[in-house]
């Protein structure tokens, strides 16, 4: 096949000297979806600049590396606990992982069921983001050139040497929408679920989401520059478990889980109203996390991707009592975000309440928030050095 021949052509470069010269025009995912339709996407990929998109919501699949700076004498600490929680130290002498879904070591986790997971990674790091003070021990074995077997202070995220918000899973491209079949009430990553399908939770941005709105990831890759837990930050490889060849409408959006990325940003420009700690009831601890990132129109087909709508946009509904569990793939039927959005459902001939565990609010907030920084010339497209794997 030869190359396709597009009647837009933009280049990151003019983007950016638009952008910097206050002339660039720029929308939300929503907003463009008028566009789109009203004008199509030739016309509208000559209008329009930069679209930006936003989510707000549980991200498991995140963490902190932390330096925490020497003692005197100085350690190579074996053990880490921040606020009580541990932390990895298998890295160096005084650097440590903080992962968002480790409880505290004296949490009861589902000895008593369902466990509340009241404390654990995900809040440490809003506490940090916070200005809190937070408490660190470290405890050692010893050597000749760290000779310290254990160190204790308090420390905030100003006092820190470094710390880099890594989360190797964000901004999930499509999830499953979670019931249960049973007779019992099932504690999961996807909330509570009420027995013989009480309710169906769901978690996405649909149309606002950055991976719908660049299905085959054209502009998302190595050094993509995003809104990131209020900050700025990048994409720095495709995240754990991306799965490009999911199946696909048409249109290109994908039925099933498909895209991942991974991020990185400097954890000392974030805040804590975009990274939240959480507890979710008999599942364990978390971090819900703010992720926006822009998507340059560089010609009309990804105008004509950014123009989707949450009627374009389907899931799978999946019985987390029993079949996923069990490990048994098995879809119960197929559902749009409109329909998810509507507040209820259909199955088996039954109306079910619907229930998102992102949000709708926050990731608009997002998405205004990145168009105002581009607007203001402070916020400037990062061009990837190569995109993520596709189809």
């Amino acid at each position: 096949m030869g190359k396709k021949s597009f009647k837009v052509k933009k280049t990151y470069q003019e983007i950016n000297s638009r952008i910097k010269a206050g002339q660039a025009v720029v929308v939300t995912a929503e907003e463009m979806i008028d566009i789109v339709k009203d004008e199509g996407p030739v016309e509208a990929a000559h209008q329009v600049d930069v679209v930006t998109t936003g989510t707000f919501a549980p991200m498991c699949s995140s963490g902190a590396f932390i330096n925490f700076g020497h003692s005197q004498p100085g350690i190579k600490a074996a053990k880490v606990w921040i606020n009580n929680v541990p932390a990895y130290t298998g890295i160096a002498a005084v650097d440590c992982y903080v992962g968002a879904t480790e409880p505290c070591d004296d949490d009861p986790l589902n000895k008593v069921w369902p466990g509340d997971f009241n404390y654990g990674g995900g809040h440490v790091i809003e506490d940090l983001v916070a200005g809190k003070k937070v408490y660190l021990k470290a405890t050692a074995y010893g050597t000749s050139c760290y000779p310290s077997k254990e160190t204790e202070k308090q420390l905030d995220l100003a006092s820190l040497p470094q710390a880099t918000l890594c989360n190797p899973r964000n901004g999930y491209q499509n999830y499953n929408c979670a019931v249960n079949m049973t007779k019992k009430t099932v504690y999961t990553y996807m909330g509570t679920l009420k027995p013989k399908a009480g309710n169906a939770n769901y978690c996405s941005a649909g149309q606002l989401s950055p991976l719908f709105n660049d299905p085959y990831y054209k502009t998302i890759g190595l050094g993509t520059r995003i809104f990131l837990g209020g900050g700025v930050g990048y994409v720095t490889w495709h995240g754990t478990q991306h799965k490009p060849h999911a199946e696909r409408t048409e249109k290109g959006i994908p039925l099933t889980p498909a895209g991942t990325l991974w991020v990185m940003g400097d954890l000392k420009q974030m805040s804590s109203r975009w990274l939240v700690g959480m507890s979710i009831q008999g599942y364990g601890c978390s971090l819900a996390v703010g992720l926006g990132i822009p998507i340059p129109i560089l010609n009309e087909d990804m105008a004509m991707h950014t123009g989707i709508s949450d009627e374009d946009i389907f899931t799978q509904i999946i019985d987390y009592g029993e079949d996923y569990p069990n490990g048994i793939s098995k879809s119960l039927g197929q559902v749009s975000y409109a329909e998810l959005k509507s507040g209820t459902i259909r199955l088996d001939g039954k109306d079910i309440p619907t229930v998102p565990l992102s949000s709708m609010v926050r990731a608009r907030e997002i998405a205004d928030t990145l168009k105002e920084w581009i607007q203001s010339g402070k916020f400037t497209l990062g061009e990837p050095q190569f995109t993520l794997p596709s189809v």
